[in-house]
């Protein structure tokens, strides 16, 4: 749920946008309402336990992107000025493998009879959804701005 906080919060959709710009990931504002939808989407499909394998590729994805356009540069810890990529990277295994794992007996994947669990297909559609929408976010709006040596 932490997309709430990029509509809601301090900057809102207008302060997230503009920091998205000022990385390079443009346009900042279509960006970080993507950034925030899916963070509340897939935040809120993994609380209910639903299309569990989905909502961690779009946390993958999410932290995947994160770590590359925000806490790469800063090195590996989180504590690190700027905030190393640590603690997304962290996120982005957790999400892999619950994709893998499944949400278990109390989610709305059982209830459902949706056997979305293991390699095939729960960690592939984890890995596919989660590298794949990375990839694509970054090929098509991430533009850096290039360092003047």
């Amino acid at each position: 749920m932490h997309g709430l906080n990029k509509i809601f919060g301090g900057g809102r959709i207008a302060g997230t946008a503009g920091w998205f710009d000022s990385m390079g990931v443009r346009p900042g504002r279509l960006n970080a309402w993507m950034a925030a939808l899916t963070e509340i989407g897939s935040g809120a499909l993994l609380a209910l336990g639903l299309l569990t394998p989905l909502a961690a590729g779009g946390m993958l994805a999410i932290m995947v992107v994160a770590g590359i356009t925000a806490h790469r540069s800063n090195g590996f810890f989180i504590f690190n000025p700027g905030g190393g990529y640590e603690y997304v990277l962290v996120l982005g295994a957790v999400a892999l493998c619950l994709g893998a794992t499944g949400a278990g007996k109390w989610s709305l994947d059982h209830v459902l009879g949706l056997k979305l669990y293991g390699i095939s297909p729960g960690f592939v559609i984890t890995a596919v959804a989660g590298f794949g929408g990375a990839a694509l976010q970054l090929l098509t709006f991430w533009r850096p701005r290039s360092v003047a040596k």
